[in-house]
């Protein structure tokens, strides 16, 4: 199974894919209370995050990665500190991020890196 089928599968399921054209397709952008249920699920598998990146109106607005809070991307303390500081910031933003896949859901999901 690719990265991609996964994070479709399993974090992003039942989620509203908010991209319509504005990036890549393989980034996928959700509304806030979408990217809050993201969250948890990234959190209930382990996952790590290595960035979060909001954009607002189709434009860029922000970036912020874990090495700048943190030496463990799957520590969730510091993406969901990123993420209830812009919901305390009461912009209506879009949220995109990167995501780490531990060895063992590798192995478990026999998950390649897509190319």
């Amino acid at each position: 199974m690719h990265k991609l089928e996964f994070l479709d599968l399993y974090i992003f399921k039942g989620l509203t894919n908010l991209n319509d054209g504005f990036d890549s397709e393989t980034i996928k952008y959700f509304s806030q209370a979408d990217f809050k249920v993201l969250l948890y699920n990234v959190e209930q598998y382990g996952l790590g995050i290595y960035g979060i990146e909001p954009w607002k109106d189709g434009e860029y607005y922000d970036c912020q990665v874990y090495g700048s809070h943190t030496n463990d991307c799957t520590n969730p303390a510091w993406y969901k500190k990123v993420f209830d500081n812009y919901v305390k910031e009461g912009i209506d933003l879009q949220y995109a991020a990167s995501y780490h896949l531990p060895e063992n859901i590798r192995k478990e999901f026999m998950i390649y890196e897509d190319l």
